[in-house]
């Protein structure tokens, strides 16, 4: 499968079933259903693409817009898909839906000890900014925050 094969488009609220199930491959504390649904329908706020091969959805990335501010919420490629380039497509969609909407700089935060999705954030401008201590619920791991200013 070639990356010239994968189709990414705005993110449908038809595409959630499939990103059940990368969401649940993916995470160890996943997304619901209901979560999914609520950020599709704030389109105010939010912004999610997907990544489809053959009409099914294998990847996925969000985004909430706050004023001139995006905030990565999730970027996440089915284990088989991984490594092809798909997240660091995602990764520019979202850039360029930030530089057409006039967000002036992005952020995100990262498990610290996910270094492949630290090197793909370096590679697309990210910088490390600071740390959260204890983020993450499931095991109290903290999160590497990033920024990409100057959009």
């Amino acid at each position: 499968m070639g990356i010239d094969c994968v189709n990414i488009s705005h993110m449908k609220i038809e595409d959630i079933e499939d990103i059940l199930i990368v969401e649940n491959l993916c995470f160890t504390v996943p997304w619901s259903k209901e979560s999914f649904t609520q950020e599709l329908l704030n389109r105010e706020l939010t912004r999610y693409v997907c990544a489809r091969v053959e009409n099914r959805a294998i990847a996925y990335a969000g985004m909430w817009k706050i004023c001139d501010e995006g905030h990565i919420t999730n970027v996440a490629v089915h284990p088989e898909y991984q490594k092809k380039g798909i997240g660091g497509k995602l990764i520019c969609h979202l850039i360029n839906i930030a530089q057409k909407e006039k967000i002036k700089k992005m952020t995100l935060e990262v498990r610290k000890s996910n270094t492949a999705a630290q090197k793909l954030y370096l590679k697309y401008g990210f910088e490390i900014k600071g740390v959260r201590k204890q983020y993450y619920s499931d095991n109290k791991e903290d999160a590497i925050i990033m920024w990409r200013d100057n959009l």
